[in-house]
Formats: C-alpha cells, structure tokens, sequence
C-alpha cells in the first residue's frame, strides 16, 4: 500500500510482518498539487463576493493568537486543526459558498482541499491570506479575546458547537434587563451572570425581607433590609466578576420605563409579581421592538414564554387583553408558592434569554409552557398573534402605556 500524492523517491518501512511503499514529498510539491486542484480567489473577488451575497459564510482558519491580532469582520474562526472535526457543528450544508482564509493562503488551500473531500462543493480559497488583505488596504478589526481565566471560567461554553468562543464573546457583550429580582429574577440573575452575561439590568424597589428567603436565592439572611438591587448586585460580584450590574431602585411605570430601556437592553426577562407591571412591561417592549421573556408563578402552578411581535409572535395582550379585575388574581403573598417552583420557571427564563442573545434553538416564541409541579406534568399551548390585538394588531388602539391599578400586590 502507498501513500501519498506526489510521485518520488520510495522508501520501504517494515512493520511486523507488513510493508509499506511511503511516496516522499516535499512541502512546495504537495502545495503545488493540493492548489492545483482547488479554486483560488483575490482578495479582491473576497471582498465583492462577501457584500453580494449574503449567505457567503466566511471562515478563519488561523490560531487564536492569530485572530487576536487582527480578523476580517464576520468570519467565523474556526482553526485549522478542528476542522474537520467541527465544520458540521459550523455548517451542515454541503452546497453552502465558503471561502476560507490564513495568515498567507497555505494552510487555507489545505483546508479546502480537506472540505471538498468531505462533500463541500462551494469552497474557495482566498489567495495571500489575511497578509494580502491587509496590504490592500481592505478593512479588519481587532476582536476582543477571551482572556486565559476566561477560557478556563467558560471552558465547558466553549466546548458547545452552538457556543464557542464568539458565542461566548457574544454572552460578554450582552445586556439583558431583568425586572424583578425576587422569586423569578433570583435564579435568573444568577444563571445569566454565571454564563457571563456582560451587562445585567435590575429594577426592583423594594428591600429584602426574611419572608423572601424561601424562595429569592440571590439574598442572604444579613440582607434584611437592604435593597434588592444591592444585594443581588453583591451576589453577582461574588459568583463572577465580569458581570456589570447596572441597578434600578425604582417602580417601573410609564413614567420612567422607556428611559430604562434606552440604556440598550437586547432581551427583557419579566420577573414582576403583579398585573400592572406585567402589561406596562409588554406594551413598552413592542414598542421597542424587544423580546419579552414571561414568567409566572402560583402556589405549585407556573408558566413561561417569549413574548415577541418582533420575531413574528404574539404579545402577552395576545393571550389576556386586560388585566383582572381587583382583586381576581391574588399575589404570592396572598396565596403562597412552593420555593422552589420560581427556580424552575426562572431558570427557564435564562435558558430564554441566553439562546435569544445567542440566536441559537427555538425560542419559545408563540409556546405558552406551563409547569404543575404538583402533578409533576408540563403542557405546552401553542399561541398565535391576535389580529385584534389592542396593541400588536395590524389595527392597534393602544399607542401608549397605560399605568393599570396593581392588581396582584399585597396592600400595606
């Protein structure tokens, strides 16, 4: 058996009772042959493919160290020594235009080669590597890098297809807003700072009461009396420092809703506990094009879903038009829950808001999933837009917020 592609010099390497014929090459002559076979193209042709066709998927070949001193915006790193192993988790499609690069266009002509032997049909070269588009004057950045604490802190994120170290990068440049951090924004908070959420919203007046113990993780007994969003701000610090805590000691209302979320927020997580701020939440995230992460709970009974009109789905005014009438919907503090029940739906919020900041999975957008932990049962509704929506229907009433009497609050 030979091996090899080059014709010349053999040598005779015995194994055993087995003889191989091993072709010796040189560096230049395999070079020389594996171009020959693929399809090279300018830096030029690159960078006129990638702004006409929009699902051109380019792909960055080099080391890591590599790609921290410089990459062309939007490609995908994805080294050299992974990729076979990991270019399906990457790209599944083997008809999809890839056009791969390096530092000199060597090891990228390599690659290419590997990949139409997997099947890939659309695969290119690009010619000179990232040297040659640097010296034509075509644009790159610097990509913010994972530090080596980093790597280690996210080390199983980094071992998902579906996160990766630009998921990841992702989840650090993210700012989520939770509202709420009792029963639901508890756990949530701490799931979301634990994946490394850059940037963590927290609106909640109120202060920690021994009461909330049972079931708000993130606060401690020597909490007592101290406001919501420190203590949560004090939990998050602890458990992983790249978190950003950004606080908001205040009620939400229409008065001051907007102003929060035109600090950037990407994806609301609604933790609230009564009725009035749940709609102002819903109405101030339609007209601000944000997904609304829903969640509830009631004595061992609760619920979740993605409210989002901007991802094609209904709005939580979708499925209850109007609030209840007072007194019809009694809080926890009326009622009771089981501790542990808002772990379970908040964590699911996270789950929500980290696969909506990784547009990864399917998000329960127009999915209503409710949870009896009694009956440990789960039941999931589909949920349609309501084209008689009052405030994402096509014929709209509704074109500003609305402060509702709170319907779901314990009364002093």
């Amino acid at each position: 058996m030979s091996i090899g592609v080059v014709p010349g010099p053999l040598d005779t390497v015995h194994c055993g009772n087995l003889r191989w014929g091993v072709v010796v090459t040189t560096k230049d002559a395999l070079l020389q042959q594996v171009k020959a076979g693929i399809r090279e193209i300018s830096t030029d042709e690159t960078q006129r493919r990638l702004a006409t066709e929009p699902d051109l998927l380019l792909i960055d070949v080099r080391e890591a160290d590599e790609v921290a001193t410089g990459a062309i915006r939007g490609a995908k790193h994805l080294p050299r020594g992974f990729l076979e192993l990991k270019i399906e988790a990457l790209e599944h499609r083997r008809d999809r235009a890839l056009i791969l690069y390096c530092a000199g266009g060597n090891r990228s002509a390599l690659a290419a080669k590997s990949l139409m032997e997997m099947g890939y049909t659309q695969v290119c070269s690009m010619t000179g590597g990232f040297t040659a588009w640097k010296n034509a004057g075509l644009p790159w950045a610097v990509e913010p890098q994972l530090s080596a604490a980093q790597k280690i802190r996210y080390s199983r994120h980094l071992m998902l297809p579906e996160v990766g170290e630009e998921g990841q990068k992702r989840l650090l440049g993210a700012k989520v807003l939770l509202v709420g951090a009792g029963g639901l924004g508890a756990p949530a908070a701490f799931y979301l700072g634990a994946a490394g959420i850059g940037t963590l919203g927290i609106v909640d007046p109120d202060v920690v009461d021994v009461s909330n113990l049972q079931r708000q993780i993130i606060h401690r007994e020597k909490d007592a009396g101290v406001p919501k969003v420190d203590s949560a701000e004090r939990a998050l610090r602890d458990l992983n420092p790249d978190v950003k805590v950004v606080k908001y000691q205040e009620r939400l209302s229409s008065a001051n809703i907007m102003r929060i979320l035109d600090d950037g927020w990407e994806v609301v997580v609604d933790g609230c506990d009564n009725f009035q701020t749940r709609y102002l939440i819903n109405d101030a995230c339609v007209f601000r094009k944000l997904p609304n992460v829903h969640g509830s709970v009631f004595q061992f009974e609760g619920q979740a879903s993605v409210f989002a009109p901007c991802l094609g789905g209904p709005c939580y005014r979708c499925l209850y038009p109007e609030p209840p009438p007072p007194g019809m919907a009694p809080s926890c503090g009326e009622a009771g829950v089981i501790g542990a029940l808002p772990g379970i739906i908040g964590t699911i919020q996270a789950m929500e808001a980290l696969k909506l900041v990784l547009g990864k999975g399917q998000a329960l957008v127009g999915r209503l999933m409710q949870y009896d932990a009694l009956e440990m049962k789960w039941r999931e509704m589909k949920l349609r837009p309501d084209p008689k929506c009052p405030v994402c229907g096509p014929q709209a009433t509704i074109k500003e917020l609305i402060d509702y009497e709170a319907f779901c609050r314990v009364r002093a």
